[in-house]
């Protein structure tokens, strides 16, 4: 099969990768761009692991078609950090609250939360729960991970406050 070009954002970079057309968005940003927070699951779109922020939305990289990124903006787990590698807030939020155990589960987790925790809106923890449904966890147990969605999202809010 010949290969397709595809150009997009990701993490700020502008990439080029040649790339099967049946390959998924997961399958170029762990196998081209060794981005390595983008975790294969289920590769069927249930579990969450593999979520991404493609132009401004969340969604699983493994039913996301490479082809699609096409002139589109992409952000990971890796690009939540500084130029100095320092983590983001929502990222200590996670380690600070015990929002991890094994790990598997948390990148996907992460970025599912940033359309919450960048919203200027008041969510429950109800609201928060029902946001990040689409993530799935065999650890921890979900209280932990609410807790630092919503410490995150307050913080954030209080900023932009003032």
């Amino acid at each position: 099969m010949k290969k397709q070009l595809v150009t997009c954002t990701i993490n700020g970079k502008l990439c080029e990768n040649y790339i099967d057309p049946r390959a998924s968005l997961s399958d170029l940003l762990r196998g081209e761009e060794h981005l390595h927070s983008i975790k294969h699951g289920c590769d069927v779109g249930e579990c969450g692991a593999c979520t991404v922020i493609v132009n401004g939305e969340p969604f699983n990289s493994c039913i996301y078609m490479a082809i699609w990124a096409e002139g589109k903006n992409i952000v990971t787990l890796e690009g939540l950090s500084d130029g100095e590698g320092n983590m983001s807030d929502i990222q200590q939020a996670f380690i600070d609250e015990g929002a991890i155990q094994c790990g598997f589960c948390t990148p996907g987790f992460i970025m599912s939360s940033l359309p919450i925790i960048e919203s200027n809106e008041d969510f429950t923890r109800d609201e928060i729960r029902k946001k990040i449904s689409g993530n799935f966890c065999r650890c921890t147990g979900y209280d932990t991970i609410v807790t630092a969605i919503e410490k995150t999202h307050k913080k954030r809010k209080a900023e932009k406050a003032k």
